[in-house]
């Protein structure tokens, strides 16, 4: 069964800024292919909200409501539950995960 894709204040911010930054550095095309990418990740998830993996940060901790789905070299963390996927955090895989997880997620 299909659930909504919601996408936090956080994750918005994180899409405008990853779209930002590949307009100035690569053209406002290429920007556009990207984001319309991740979107198309995020509308296969919909249809199969059990779709990926335990961030492995958050599950060396035990943490297990977050899954992850991927376009390279972006993560998308995400929180399902029946009625939604609640998409928290859209990312850079190459970044210090470790940290921006523990700081956006966990408080």
């Amino acid at each position: 069964m299909s659930r909504p894709i919601l996408l936090t204040e956080d994750a918005v911010r994180d899409l405008d800024d990853i779209h930002a930054f590949v307009a100035a550095h690569d053209g406002v095309a290429r920007a556009d292919r990207l984001v319309d990418g991740i979107g198309g990740v995020l509308t296969k998830l919909a249809g199969f909200p059990e779709r990926g993996e335990y961030p492995k940060e958050l599950a060396s901790l035990g943490i297990r409501q977050f899954r992850q789905v991927h376009h390279k070299p972006y993560r998308m963390i995400c929180q399902t539950t029946d009625e939604a996927i609640t998409v928290m955090l859209i990312a850079d895989g190459r970044r210090d995960m470790q940290s921006l997880l523990q700081r956006r997620l966990l408080g």
